[in-house]
C-alpha cells in the first residue's frame, strides 16, 4: 500500500519561509509525478506546484518565484521550499502522487501552515 507523510508545516510570521516534506512508501517514488495541493478555510484545493520523475517543474502563478519543488529519489521524498510567505498562503498542504497526470490519485493526510503575526 503506497503512503504519503507530509511533515514542516507549523506557525511562520508573514516573509518567513517552510520546508514541508512528503515522504513515500510502498512503491517505486521514482515513477510518480508528484505534487503539491493546498486548501484554505472555505476555499477549493488548488495546486500549487508539480514535478515529474525527470524533475520538470511547473507551479501556480501566485506562488511561482516565491516556492521551490523538489524531490530525493533516493530518499522517496518530495519537498516545497516556501519562502516570503504571506498570510494568504495558510492553508493545509498536500502531498499527492500519480503516474497518470493531471490526475493525482494518492494523497498525504495535510500539514497545516498558517502565516501570521
Amino acid at each position: 500500500q503506497v503512503q504519503l507523510v507530509e511533515s514542516g508545516g507549523g506557525l511562520v510570521h508573514p516573509g518567513g519561509s517552510l520546508r514541508l516534506s512528503c515522504a513515500v512508501s510502498g512503491s517505486i517514488f521514482s515513477l510518480y509525478v508528484m505534487g503539491w495541493y493546498r486548501q484554505a478555510p472555505g476555499k477549493e484545493r488548488e495546486l500549487v506546484a508539480t514535478i515529474s520523475s525527470r524533475n520538470h517543474t511547473s507551479y501556480a502563478d501566485s506562488m511561482r518565484g516565491r516556492f521551490t519543488i523538489s524531490r530525493d529519489n533516493a530518499k522517496n521524498t518530495v519537498y516545497l521550499q516556501m519562502n516570503s510567505l504571506k498570510p494568504e498562503d495558510t492553508a493545509v498542504y498536500y502531498c499527492a502522487a500519480t503516474t497518470r497526470p493531471p490526475i493525482y490519485d494518492l494523497w498525504g493526510q495535510g500539514t497545516q501552515v498558517t502565516v501570521s503575526s
